[in-house]
């Protein structure tokens, strides 16, 4: 049977390749590209690594807390013309699911707003202030108040 199937090509074997005169010959790249492997489920690893990826829950503050980081944010408006430099942790929720993280940012504060309850550093960033954890800082140390 096999010579059969070879033969019957005999009448074709030795002609010349064809070469289209309206089609450009794909280049061996393009051509490579037809048979490399494919992602049959996109964004299902990524959708993976977002599942696995952990956060941390908001951490409600207590009155005690509370209380300590009104006296500081006091403290502050009190010496608005020092631009104190400080440490605060604060709660980033995540844009993606439930919960965030607490990140540290240390710069100099250049002032309070009441409305939009935020505080505004002289670099340009910008904090809620119902998302503060603890704030650290020279005037505080210097002003003899306890640190949360």
């Amino acid at each position: 049977m096999k010579e059969n199937s070879i033969r019957s090509y005999d009448d074709i074997i030795d002609l010349p390749h064809h070469v289209s005169k309206k089609h450009p010959p794909m280049s061996p790249l393009n051509r490579a590209a037809q048979f490399s492997p494919f992602a049959a489920l996109t964004g299902h690893g990524d959708a993976v690594r977002e599942t696995e990826r952990l956060t941390d829950p908001f951490v409600e503050l207590d009155e005690d807390r509370k209380e300590q980081l009104n006296r500081r944010l006091r403290l502050i408006r009190e010496h608005p013309d020092q631009n104190p430099e400080c440490e605060i942790t604060y709660f980033r929720p995540d844009e993606k699911k439930e919960g965030g993280a607490y990140v540290t940012l240390r710069g100099r504060i250049e002032k309070i707003d009441e409305y939009r309850r935020q505080i505004l550093f002289t670099d340009g960033q910008v904090l809620p202030i119902d998302q503060i954890f603890s704030i650290r800082g020279e005037l505080f140390q210097a002003a003899s108040q306890d640190t949360p």
